[in-house]
């Protein structure tokens, strides 16, 4: 059963997958017609005045994403985020969501005219009296049909644009589906998706080391020139100690009293949190779709200047290797915790926050109950294995 099939349509959304019930037309069109009023346009024209927006990185395709997606799926996908100023991998997310990119066996997904029992249909997912203001013809075929592909996926791009997408993604999202679970599962999976281009170098350059400042140290500390080189959002904070923003367990504030090395690793943190568990970071971690403890670390380590990724794709370090890397003992700002018993294991500690896979137990914090890299929050280290305490030299 896929994840569009598990929602049972409850949840009472405008549009997409669970929309509501067709005998709630009424708050369906009153709802419609507030986000028309709030996007200043009407209906189907929105797509023809659209324009892309100057900020939407041009995001590339993960290897998950060229194996997963239908090549049609893809390019629409892309086509369609191009065209209204979008990123593609938050459509393809909704697509994975809503119908598996028209492979999910629920005839509603792929025979026209079938509907699901809350009146949604094709492989977006629309209601009819959603297609009647938000229904554009994608193909250009001059037949505007909702079990169509191109007119489903342009529409959705259409539906997001009006909704506030992309300055407000996350309430765009949640207007397609009123669900929180639904606009997480569709940012995971649009993690996933989209390759970090802006992380195929390191922040710092491949000959920047250790604690160097650098050049570009900016406002008390911050080296702002970090800022143009991630997708993720990066905001600073007074001090050595990094802190999780209000309201958001997956973006740490940058410490501006720290190395600039110390806070690209904190940016480089951020660029993981998004992403499952597993071993697909192996041996190169650059724009993996997902990421074991050990290949965090070197990502991590990488992406500061404090490896080069000749090092770590030509030896492809495991959590047993950080067992005697590095400078024995804790670092000032940056500590490696490694471990061969009773399993392989390292995570690391960035100007006091922990950077790990691991969360059974060992985390208290808004992440504890997800899988995958992330900023846990303990006041003590796991006491589940005797660790190997190393750090960065200098660091």
């Amino acid at each position: 059963m896929t994840a569009r099939s598990a929602t049972a349509h409850s949840n009472g959304p405008i549009g997409g997958a669970g929309a509501i019930a067709a005998g709630a037309g009424a708050l369906a069109a009153i709802a419609l017609m507030l986000f028309a009023a709030l996007a200043g346009v009407g209906g189907a024209t929105l797509g023809a005045e659209s324009a892309p927006s100057p900020d939407i990185a041009p995001y590339g395709v993960s290897p998950l994403a060229q194996a997963e997606i239908p090549a049609q799926y893809l390019s629409l996908y892309r086509e369609a985020g191009a065209r209204y100023g979008l990123d593609w991998a938050i459509l393809a997310g909704i697509g994975k969501v809503e119908c598996d990119h028209g492979r999910d066996p629920d005839p509603s997904c792929t025979r026209a005219g079938a509907v699901n029992s809350a009146g949604a249909g094709g492989p977006m997912q629309f209601l009819a009296s959603t297609w009647a203001r938000y229904g554009v013809d994608g193909n250009g075929d001059g037949q505007i049909s909702r079990w169509d592909a191109a007119d489903a996926i342009y529409s959705a791009a259409n539906y997001l644009r009006a909704a506030g997408a992309p300055v407000n993604i996350r309430s765009a999202i949640f207007a397609y589906n009123r669900a929180d679970w639904y606009v997480s599962e569709v940012e995971r999976w649009a993690a996933r998706y989209r390759a970090r281009e802006r992380s195929s170098r390191s922040l710092l350059g491949e000959q920047r080391s250790g604690g160097a400042a650098g050049e570009a140290r900016g406002l008390a500390g911050a080296d702002m020139s970090l800022a143009s080189q991630s997708p993720t959002p990066v905001r600073f904070v007074a001090g050595e100690r990094a802190l999780l923003a209000v309201g958001d367990g997956h973006l740490l504030l940058v410490p501006t009293d720290v190395p600039a090395a110390v806070q690209a690793m904190v940016i480089a943190g951020n660029e993981l949190q998004a992403l499952p568990y597993g071993p697909g970071g192996h041996p190169d971690p650059r724009g993996a779709y997902e990421e074991d403890c050990s290949s965090s670390v070197n990502y991590v380590l990488y992406r500061s200047g404090i490896r080069s990724i000749a090092d770590i794709v030509r030896n492809n370090p495991l959590a047993q290797d950080y067992v005697g890397w590095g400078a024995p003992g804790p670092g000032r700002w940056v500590t490696i915790y490694a471990t061969t018993q009773p399993t392989d294991h390292v995570f690391i500690v960035i100007a006091g926050m922990r950077l790990d896979t691991s969360h059974n137990g060992t985390d208290v914090g808004p992440n504890r109950g997800q899988d995958g890299p992330r900023w846990r929050i303990l006041d003590h280290t796991p006491t589940w294995a005797r660790w190997s305490v190393r750090h960065p030299p200098g660091l």
